[in-house]
């Protein structure tokens, strides 16, 4: 597009490392799961907070609430499907509400019905699919020249970090040097948890260059995302402004940082266990179920929240109406009573129940297509490109940390260069 692009402005303390602060904030904890398997023996139903079983981190967003956990896969897939009572609102305004702005995430039906269908329109899983190989594969290509002859790299600093977060920006056609900025503001519009100011100044920020973008493209439409939202529609409704600039703002992490993650855990699976990597490498029909059981195994994010409307009742135990819900998705997918082995990462485990590290019901992610399309790519890029790839035994390994957002911080392998 020949159009300049408005520019995004740096926070004031340029100096302030947005990704370490980020680290910090989601804590240490290297196995939350042994903690969950002990609450599911115990029931489905506990009060407190899931936060506070891993952090002394203040919450002080959603800190003023009482607040339950709710564990199991049948215990979250009731909360899930009962959008009635078990609502977003009331809950997600203090939090990514405070971060992104009117997300379809914090909206309750039947607002949220109605936006939710325009955005699924947008990304439909074919049109989801073209943009593996116009979008991702170039993204893909670009960061593995940049190690694949030098026998050794950083999978996460090197390519897990910043392929899915280039992605958007070529779905957005931002201008690349504008790239290390908008990773930064993504990552800091999550802070606002933890009282950081530069939660609340990244927000606006990326607030005004999209709204910005928005105008620009709506005078000079492209074949661009931002083009694509801002004429799409259904049932004869659009978008309204402030929706679309915040569905944006989340996008950045939704769409980059949960990819980033699902990658990062499925490359260290994979590595952990060699003779599960050579079969993917060998037949890459197995690459969806390697991806579905990494997001099981360890998916990118371990709870969600509702806010009860109403007393509601969980296997016999009722939570009061005004409370807290922390569905703890890393239960429902460890759940013993679903899966055989639970804490064994196993590509070829017999097909039981469809994991939800994406969650369920009306709430479900809208852009797991996505994310799938892009770990794919991402995947057979490595399988390709990367032979003989192992974990480097000279340098220390992965470990993922994180009670609520889990990853790994590094990734260090050799492989044959090419």
């Amino acid at each position: 597009m020949a159009t300049v692009l408005p520019r995004l402005e740096d926070l004031e303390d340029k100096s302030f490392d947005a990704f370490a602060v980020e680290r910090m904030s989601r804590g240490d904890a290297e196995d939350p799961y042994p903690r969950l398997h002990e609450l599911m023996r115990a029931g489905s139903v506990h009060e407190g907070s899931y936060r506070k079983m891993f952090t002394d981190i203040p919450d002080v967003q959603l800190g003023h609430m009482r607040q339950f956990m709710v564990v199991g896969y049948d215990a979250c897939i009731r909360v899930l499907m009962d959008p009635e009572n078990f609502r977003n609102h009331e809950v997600f305004k203090h939090s990514l509400g405070k971060s992104f702005g009117r997300t379809i995430t914090v909206m309750d039906a039947p607002e949220h019905g109605r936006y939710r269908k325009v955005f699924q329109k947008a990304f439909l899983p074919q049109i989801v699919r073209q943009w593996g190989e116009s979008v991702v594969d170039p993204v893909v290509d670009d960061l593995m020249g940049k190690f694949e002859r030098r026998g050794e790299a950083d999978l996460i600093e090197e390519y897990t970090h910043h392929f899915p977060f280039q992605v958007i920006y070529r779905q957005l056609e931002l201008d690349a040097e504008q790239a290390p900025i908008f990773h930064k503001l993504a990552v800091a519009q999550l802070l606002s948890t933890i009282g950081a100011p530069q939660g609340a100044e990244s927000t606006a920020k990326l607030g005004t260059f999209f709204q910005q973008l928005l105008d620009m493209r709506r005078a000079n439409p492209g074949t661009d995302l931002v083009s694509h939202l801002a004429t799409v529609e259904a049932d004869g409704e659009r978008l309204p402004d402030d929706v679309l600039t915040s569905f944006l703002r989340q996008l950045m992490n939704a769409g980059g940082d949960t990819t980033y993650r699902g990658t990062s855990v499925l490359l260290t699976c994979l590595l952990n266990n060699p003779e599960q990597l050579e079969a993917v490498r060998n037949d890459r029909d197995l690459i969806p179920q390697a991806i579905d059981e990494a997001l099981r195994w360890d998916g990118p994010v371990t709870s969600t929240f509702r806010y009860t409307a109403n007393d509601a009742e969980v296997d016999g135990t009722v939570i009061p109406a005004g409370s807290m819900v922390n569905v703890v998705l890393g239960s429902a997918n460890r759940d013993p009573r679903k899966y055989e082995n639970p804490d064994r990462f196993d590509i070829f485990r017999a097909k039981s129940v469809r994991p939800i590290p994406f969650a369920s019901g009306p709430h479900v992610c809208i852009g797991q297509h996505l994310a799938r399309v892009e770990m794919t790519r991402a995947l057979n890029a490595i399988l390709d490109r990367l032979p003989n790839l192992r974990l480097d035994p000279s340098k220390p390994a992965p470990a993922i940390k994180g009670y609520l957002l889990r990853v790994p911080d590094h990734l260090h392998v050799l492989f044959d260069p090419a």
